[in-house]
């Protein structure tokens, strides 16, 4: 009785009676997987702009004002594409913005190794790249996870999430050495490549929904596969029209956008040119940089820890004051060598860099309900915006003032003010439904 048992086929994964003890991992997990690598190949890209400061400046002679704004147009393309591209995704699926948004990013890194003009430079790396990146990323991530699972969802997020921080931890170093040991036209071809080697593995192996392989999604039910959804754009701009004619909205926006200034915008393009003024390596600065990644994945999920048992406003406040004393301390830290007192604020800047996502979420989720996901890809956007505004007025400031030591003083400046915009978010949710007519 048992060899016929094991032997006889078992089509049905529901049938009763003995079942393998061995079982494949659901195919969720492998589309989980692919936009992991998905996620940190594309982010390739954002660990090259602050090491391709300085190069470019010493090529071509173009002012680093006019290198930051060309990042400035990409941080901003990124954060005002993000509110769209779930509606993207729901109109044309997953595969094809993904596979459209890697191609752009490769195109605009390879492009630019044959660029001559400050002008291709912002059509390469500002627009090609920004929309690309701003396809892909937190809107992907949620996709994912909203489709293919409904167990697991919070511990899939926080892996994608950590996807670009994985990014950056593997192509900040490996870009700086090839940028010192071969200059930057390799750096960007391999940008290039990387984001094109993750074609392949999108389009064979990602599904848009798991109906597409007629498997429930992990943890649930079968669910039919959605037609498309042709409303999703405007819905998107309806919900916007509605939350800025109320008060947290410009709260928890101009916060964010200060979280942006003080670390895409700031720290990221700006870090490693600032450090190399002082004397330090490329390489040594951008392998600081990239250990940043490793603390705010720890910073991020003990964030969300504490968001669960503490005030989301009062864990903002402390996270943006903390965050501002130590920008005001990091001019005096720039030395040719890394020494304790730069590797414990690089811990401790780490800690902080992406804590103040779960409050934020959370904060946006309490006022504003259903509509919540929707308002923070808003507050997302001007995450960005305020990222383009300091990666451009960074780069004017190296140029007017000779070194980024008032930029650094300003981004201190600004935590304090968003440490207090934080405390005056009111508690009473803002019913959006109103005002949407």
């Amino acid at each position: 009785m048992t060899q016929t048992t094991d032997a006889a086929p078992q089509t049905n994964p529901r049938a009763t009676g003995p079942r393998r003890t061995r079982r494949m991992p659901h195919r969720a997990w492998f589309v989980a997987a692919v936009a992991f690598v998905t996620i940190t190949g594309g982010a390739a890209f954002n660990s090259l702009p602050g090491l391709l400061i300085d190069p470019l400046h010493d090529r071509f002679g173009w002012s680093r004002g006019e290198i930051g704004f060309a990042v400035s147009i990409d941080m901003a393309l990124y954060g005002l594409t993000a509110p769209f591209a779930a509606a993207l995704m729901d109109r044309f699926g997953m595969r094809k913005v993904v596979v459209a948004a890697l191609s752009m990013v490769a195109a605009g890194a390879l492009l630019s190794v044959w660029m001559t003009a400050s002008w291709q430079l912002m059509l390469y790396w500002g627009l090609l790249v920004g929309l690309g990146t701003g396809s892909m990323a937190m809107a992907f991530a949620a996709t994912v996870t909203n489709r293919w699972f409904v167990e697991r969802r919070g511990l899939v997020t926080g892996v994608l999430t950590a996807a670009g921080a994985s990014g950056q931890l593997i192509f900040l170093p490996l870009c700086a050495w090839i940028v010192d040991n071969h200059g930057w036209r390799p750096a960007s071809v391999t940008v290039a490549l990387a984001a094109l080697v993750v074609v392949p593995f999108v389009w064979l192996l990602l599904r848009d929904h798991p109906a597409d392989v007629g498997l429930a999604p992990y943890g649930g039910e079968f669910v039919p596969k959605p037609a498309p959804r042709r409303g999703a754009a405007k819905r998107t701009v309806t919900v916007l029209l509605a939350a800025v004619k109320t008060g947290p909205f410009w709260l928890l926006a101009g916060t964010f956008a200060i979280c942006g200034a003080s670390t895409n915008g700031l720290m990221r393009t700006y870090f490693v040119p600032s450090a190399h003024d002082h004397g330090m390596p490329i390489t040594a600065a951008a392998s600081l940089l990239a250990v940043i990644g490793v603390f705010d994945v720890i910073g991020t999920i003990a964030s969300g820890w504490l968001t669960d048992r503490f005030e989301a406003r009062r864990l903002l406040a402390v996270y943006y004051a903390l965050r501002g004393v130590s920008l005001l301390f990091l001019p005096m830290l720039m030395a040719p060598d890394v020494h304790p007192p730069m590797i414990f604020f690089i811990v401790f800047y780490g800690l902080d860099w992406v804590a103040t996502v779960p409050p934020t979420l959370a904060l946006c989720r309490e006022q504003y309900g259903e509509d919540s996901a929707i308002v923070f890809g808003w507050v997302l956007a001007s995450h960005q915006v305020g990222a383009a505004v300091v990666a451009f007025a960074g780069g004017v400031a190296r140029d007017v003032f000779g070194s980024y030591d008032v930029v650094w003083y300003a981004a201190g400046a600004l935590c304090a003010a968003a440490a207090l915009m934080s405390l005056v978010i009111r508690r009473k949710p803002v019913p959006l439904a109103g005002l949407t007519r």
